[in-house]
């Protein structure tokens, strides 16, 4: 099943943090607190102005993102669990720096 979200939402898949912290200690499953990281799975076609005027999204599909605790609405999509949520919920984008090698 393919979904594509409309207006200014995105559907986005959490992605699982490390079970283990820097140290070695080791988080059971019940201490665990939901992820607030994920890839962009699709995005809609944008927001409108008050002109009617589409304004394009900030994020693209692949993008790994942060967002809120809380924010968006989760959907099970072929056993598969998914967030749709509005842009705005959207808090980062995560860039990986590509180390530059000296010319």
């Amino acid at each position: 099943m393919q979904i594509r979200p409309l207006h200014d939402r995105v559907l986005v898949k959490r992605i699982e943090e490390e079970t283990k912290t820097s140290g070695g200690i080791i988080i059971p499953d019940t201490a665990k607190e939901k992820p607030t990281r994920g890839e962009i799975i699709a995005v809609g076609s944008g927001a409108r102005d008050e002109n009617g005027k589409l304004i394009p999204l900030d994020v693209k599909a692949g993008d790994i993102v942060l967002f809120a605790k809380w924010g968006g609405t989760e959907v099970k999509v072929d056993g598969q669990e998914l967030i749709i949520m509005k842009e705005s919920d959207i808090l980062a984008i995560v860039e990986n720096k590509k180390s530059k090698k000296a010319a």
